[in-house]
């Protein structure tokens, strides 16, 4: 039976475990403490954070205080927008070294494509931002490199210069966005798909088709999407702060959803919120 432990291959041979414990908005301190260590605690070895969460600090001594090795431990963190560009992005990453308290992490990944501070040359700084990554995982600073956002445009544009393929491209994937133009492009370069918000930043538990699809499969919505994320073969990152809900988004793997549920599912386009275009942000 499949379980927390089991991991997805990254096409540079790197595993990565198929659930991940999202961080995105979990304050700084104690709160991002203690959910990492509960994350822990309930089996999760997978923790991904970001420069731009300002929680690294309290993820790195969540992980360093808790039973686990941190060599059992698949750590993701992010750069942030206003650090792109090749020096930068060298300072950007020791300063998230630093601050979690580890000499590499698992994967690196840029958190947008094209930030509006360089939006009039992103594709340029991109490719600079990327060789500064090749160079840190060549070095052992990291074990993977990837993006986040980043749409067939973007990875195409990036892989005009890029000697190295990203291993990972984390978007907003659920029911309510499935993005098929993205998760084409990225299986195309063997690019493995993360997806954040994979619970629609909690909209999508009012539903009523995932609630009516819950009764049936005697099992959370939570659990019944977390479960769907994983048959299409994306990795989940879901995200809580409360040590029961974390517990429960692990009891994924006693059951399984039928190929036409799984259709009805997948037809929930649009139910809730839909991904940020990278291109018309203001950050």
């Amino acid at each position: 039976m499949q379980s927390l432990t089991d991991t997805y291959t990254l096409n540079n041979g790197v595993e990565i475990p198929v659930v991940g414990f999202g961080t995105w908005q979990t304050p700084d301190g104690d709160v991002a403490y203690q959910s990492v260590k509960s994350a822990l605690d309930a089996g999760y070895r997978h923790i991904d954070t970001a420069a731009a969460y300002g929680n690294e600090e309290s993820v790195g001594r969540g992980i360093k205080d808790s039973s686990v090795d941190r060599h059992d431990i698949f750590l993701t963190t992010k750069l942030w927008n206003d650090d792109h560009g090749y020096e930068s992005t060298k300072q950007a990453l020791d300063v998230s070294l630093q601050k979690l308290e580890t000499d590499y992490v698992d994967l690196y990944l840029i958190h947008w494509p094209n930030p509006i501070k360089f939006r009039d040359d992103w594709e340029d700084i991109n490719a600079e931002t990327w060789r500064a990554m090749e160079e840190a995982y060549r070095d052992g600073k990291v074990r993977a490199i990837g993006v986040s956002n980043f749409r067939p445009s973007h990875l195409t544009t990036l892989m005009k210069t890029a000697t190295i393929t990203p291993a990972v491209n984390q978007n907003y994937l659920n029911p309510s966005d499935m993005q098929p133009e993205v998760t084409r492009v990225n299986a195309q370069y063997n690019i493995l798909n993360e997806a954040y918000s994979p619970l629609g930043t909690g909209e999508l538990l009012q539903v009523k088709a995932l609630q009516d699809m819950a009764t049936k499969y005697q099992h959370s919505v939570p659990q019944v999407i977390l479960r769907w994320s994983l048959q299409h073969h994306f990795l989940p990152l879901p995200k809580s702060t409360h040590a029961d809900r974390i517990k429960d988004n692990t009891n994924l793997f006693d059951f399984k959803i039928s190929d036409e549920d799984m259709q009805t599912i997948d037809g929930l386009h649009g139910t809730t919120r839909l991904a940020t275009d990278p291109d018309e942000t203001n950050f």
